[in-house]
């Protein structure tokens, strides 16, 4: 194999970022709510096996427009793996400008 790409882990937690353009944000919205909870604006986050994180990364895939939207996904390996620091407040009630 070549190196670390050769491992493969099995990621079990995943956050995803995006920025896609407004005819396809809602789209993509909906596939994260499927696998995913909305953590704040365009950012998902949460437990996900690895055969609904390929599964969900193929439909974004299907929806994206490749020249003008950009969603990354962090895989982590659990929930463990990673140290958090929120900073202000969460607004879960408010309004949102969102969907």
């Amino acid at each position: 194999g070549d190196g670390l790409m050769s491992k493969n882990y099995n990621y079990n937690y995943a956050f995803v970022f995006y920025d896609v353009g407004e005819k396809r944000v809602y789209k993509v919205f909906k596939v994260c709510k499927k696998y995913l909870i909305h953590h704040q604006k365009s950012v998902f986050r949460g437990t996900i096996t690895p055969s609904n994180l390929l599964k969900m990364k193929k439909e974004i895939e299907i929806i994206l427009d490749p020249d003008e939207d950009f969603v990354t996904i962090i895989k982590l390996i659990n929930k463990s793996s990673f140290d958090e620091e929120t900073l202000g407040t969460n607004k879960k009630d408010g309004t949102s400008l969102f969907i």
